[in-house]
């Protein structure tokens, strides 16, 4: 039986995910509180729904792209209190970076009622999401997980199922607040080769060949930095709100942080210089733009 799907939440993210199924000849009913989304999305074919609890009542498999935990929440509760559950059994694919423990009591609510619900957070930005390649990490139970994998299967190129419900949500806060510390790192590293007189395309040969080597250093500094178009799609606001909640996660686990408590403070924007709207990358700027004195 063919799977109708739908997909809540239409920004750079949530659109492109919805492009990307509707292409790979999923039945896409989508949603944003937008209406200029819900418009764009209509013109490329995708059925536009009025409200959320209108996209979940006529899919089986519903896709969110929302920014916060709350919105989660509240969506779930509102489609409740629409009566949008009455039509079948329904499963959640929550690709927001989120808070573990609403994941846990949404995920349990949901099962209770016999549905399911994963919180499967993915890596791979606007591209990915576009061109069906992302990585998502999830955290949920098996039989939702291969339930729901024709559909993940079409948005991601790498699924990894870590564990029981928030266990995606974990493993999505510290893969990011690595990306947080190693964005400040690697910048200064740069600055320090470039002051001393050799150019970071060159230093970046020897890193991305020994150990110092990262992601940010083989992937985002060729790709977005040494070019300086510093425009990768991921804003600063979207890392400072990963690290805020990987911090408040590690305060719960009673787990002291001090690298990252330093981190969080220098991507702030009386630090960093850069309001949310930025993206992230304007944070290794080598021509000096942004500067990290520690005051």
């Amino acid at each position: 039986m063919a799977l109708n799907v739908g997909v809540i939440g239409l920004g750079a993210m949530g659109a492109g995910m919805a492009r990307t199924l509707s292409g790979k000849g999923f039945a896409v009913s989508a949603y944003d509180l937008a209406e200029t989304a819900r418009a764009q999305i209509a013109e490329c074919g995708i059925t536009a729904r009025d409200s959320a609890a209108d996209v979940i009542a006529v899919a089986d498999i519903i896709v969110l792209s929302l920014p916060l935990a709350r919105h989660v929440q509240e969506t779930i509760d509102a489609a409740f209190d629409a009566n949008a559950f009455d039509t079948g059994r329904k499963i959640f694919i929550d690709t927001s970076t989120s808070e573990a423990s609403v994941s846990r009591q949404l995920a349990a609510r949901l099962q209770q009622a016999g549905h399911g619900f994963l919180d499967a957070p993915v890596s791979g930005g606007p591209q990915g999401a576009a061109n069906g390649s992302l990585s998502t990490m999830i955290g949920g139970e098996e039989e939702f997980v291969s339930a729901a994998r024709p559909v993940l299967d079409a948005m991601a190129a790498k699924i990894i199922h870590v564990g029981p419900s928030g266990a995606g949500n974990i493993a999505k806060l510290v893969n990011n607040m690595l990306v947080a510390c190693h964005m400040l790192t690697t910048t200064e590293a740069m600055r320090l080769s470039e002051a001393a007189g050799l150019p970071a395309e060159d230093a970046l040969r020897v890193i991305n060949s020994a150990t110092g080597r990262s992601a940010i250093s083989e992937v985002h500094f060729p790709t977005w930095v040494l070019d300086n178009s510093l425009n990768s799609g991921f804003s600063a606001g979207l890392m400072r709100k990963d690290m805020k909640l990987a911090l408040e996660l590690a305060q719960e686990a009673g787990c002291t942080l001090p690298l990252a408590e330093l981190a969080a403070r220098l991507w702030a924007p009386e630090q960093s210089g850069l309001k949310d709207s930025d993206d992230f990358m304007q944070i290794a700027d080598l021509r000096g733009k942004v500067e990290h004195d520690g005051e």
